[in-house]
């Protein structure tokens, strides 16, 4: 669904992503994770198309991002960590737009459940300014979904939800990869990604440090057998104590 070939981005005389190759499968999510300053955005908004990168293939539902950009962006969908809306849109215009945008036929059928799997039923004639954070967070997650990508791109998703629009998403993204959409879950809530991604990809200042399931990773590390996450990701980038 995502795969991608010995991705390097460059700026100037700074390397901020070298030599990445990495695939998400149908139904797989993908926990990014690094420290700050890692390279997590710049592959993200590579993989997204928003940035070109300095060399390497990504290919989205197996087409060339590179040689047909418009064709591999209508198979993916893209969450960055700060909503970008249209201030005069309300919340179910962006959605229309969105629709029109991609051709999709059915669109005013896919618009409420959309809207109340989002819980934004409500606020379906609301303006931007009259949204919370997290409901523009909202928002923006829904008109992402309202395609039915094939790739999914998520860049610190859950950015001001509170606990209830966070088990929610959770729910979200989980039933969207058991549909067979190939996820992309870049974020530092590590217990999230515990939970959430059935394969972490660590890297650190641009470079991939390891790639698999957490067991995976653990198994190629013998010291440490029985911890988390959290304990593997600091040893992996020799963030530990």
């Amino acid at each position: 669904m995502i795969e991608v070939q010995l991705l390097t981005k460059l700026y100037g005389d700074f390397t901020a992503v070298s030599d990445l190759s990495f695939a998400v499968l149908p139904g797989e999510v993908l926990g990014l994770v690094g420290p700050n300053g890692a390279g997590k955005t710049t592959t993200l908004r590579s993989l997204a198309g928003i940035i070109r990168p300095t060399s390497g293939t990504i290919r989205i539902a197996g087409i060339d991002l590179g040689a047909n950009a418009v064709a591999a962006k209508r198979e993916m969908a893209f969450v960055s960590d700060e909503p970008h809306l249209f201030d005069y849109l309300t919340v179910t215009e962006h959605l229309r737009f969105i629709g029109r945008l991609y051709g999709v036929a059915d669109a005013e059928a896919r618009i409420a459940p959309l809207l109340s799997e989002m819980e934004l039923s409500d606020k379906r004639d609301a303006l931007p300014d009259e949204l919370s954070r997290g409901m523009k967070q909202k928002l923006a997650i829904a008109c992402a979904l309202l395609h039915d990508p094939k790739a999914l791109l998520l860049d610190e998703p859950l950015t001001g939800l509170d606990p209830v629009g966070i088990r929610r998403m959770k729910q979200t993204i989980a039933e969207r990869a058991r549909s067979g959409t190939g996820v992309i879950l870049s974020s530092h809530l590590l217990h999230l990604v515990e939970e959430l991604c059935t394969r972490i990809l660590i890297i650190q200042k641009g470079k991939l440090m390891a790639i698999g399931r957490i067991d995976e990773i653990i198994a190629e590390r013998p010291q440490l057998a029985g911890r988390g996450l959290e304990d593997v990701f600091l040893a992996v980038t020799n963030s530990g104590e």
